[in-house]
């Protein structure tokens, strides 16, 4: 007598969608999305070369640094990589401050707890190195003043029109100025209007894909500003709808957008 096959059907969409929306938000980990969303990576590596950099820098400042994890990463990547004798970073978002603080002041690393759209609480020329990944705004004036003559500004922006695909599922077509601010001609003349010479600006869009809702519920809890306001129950119809769509066609296709900017401060004279 033989055993029947043990039925193995798919979770439900319900199912999907509570497991999305119990996962933490805090930090920039995205280790979770392992298996159910995938993003292509610039091909200039951030991480390592923020590595070479800090290697390097005699005071640091990492700015919206999230959980810390990104600034932890690529001090790893060099072998015996120690932070600068002064480093900091900061962070707008509390869960976010408490998480980079646990991880970064064991790494000799000053998390201060500040809005992303405040003055930054330092004193002018203080950094030789300022660095940021994915910042929502850059302050460009506000850099430049808190870099030395000679300084660095070296960060990875989110470009314009990033992972619009997912966005206009929700919210319907956007206007083409709805991003036209994260350009990267636009913030090349914004760092040049506050006094910085542009050393490199690379742009390139990569494919994301996720393969579940669960990825999706997720990354829109994250990456708060994408769709707004995001609730499970206010888009509920939007997310049966992909469900459906990836259960029948498999993963959803987007496209993010990201530029890599390095800009200096001039020498005095």
């Amino acid at each position: 007598m033989t055993t029947p096959p043990t039925s193995t059907s798919s979770p439900t969409f319900e199912a999907l969608v509570a497991e999305g929306a119990a996962v933490p938000t805090a930090g920039w980990d995205f280790s979770w999305f392992e298996g159910r969303a995938t993003e292509a990576r610039p091909s200039w590596g951030y991480a390592r070369s923020l590595a070479g950099r800090l290697a390097t820098a005699t005071a640091s400042l990492d700015l919206q640094t999230g959980g810390g994890e990104v600034l932890v990463f690529a001090l790893d990547q060099g072998e015996g990589t120690e932070a600068p004798r002064l480093a900091a970073a900061t962070e707008g978002w509390p869960p976010n401050a408490a998480k980079a603080t646990a991880l970064l002041r064991p790494r000799g690393i000053v998390v201060v707890a500040t809005p992303e759209d405040a003055p930054l609480p330092f004193a002018d020329a203080t950094f030789d190195l300022v660095s940021s990944r994915h910042p929502v705004d850059p302050q460009w004036a506000e850099i430049a003043r808190v870099l030395q003559p000679g300084g660095t500004y070296f960060a990875q922006h989110v470009g314009p029109r990033s992972v619009f695909e997912l966005v206009e599922h929700f919210l319907g077509p956007q206007p083409p100025e709805q991003s036209s601010d994260r350009h990267p001609d636009r913030e090349r003349a914004a760092a040049e209007a506050a006094g910085l010479e542009i050393v490199d600006l690379r742009a390139e869009r990569l494919r994301v894909e996720f393969h579940d809702i669960a990825a999706v519920v997720h990354f829109l809890r994250k990456v708060v500003w994408m769709v707004p306001g995001f609730t499970v129950e206010q888009y509920e119809p939007q997310l049966r709808s992909l469900h459906e769509r990836m259960v029948s066609e498999g993963p959803f296709v987007a496209h993010s957008s990201r530029h890599l900017v390095e800009a200096r401060k001039p020498h005095l004279g």
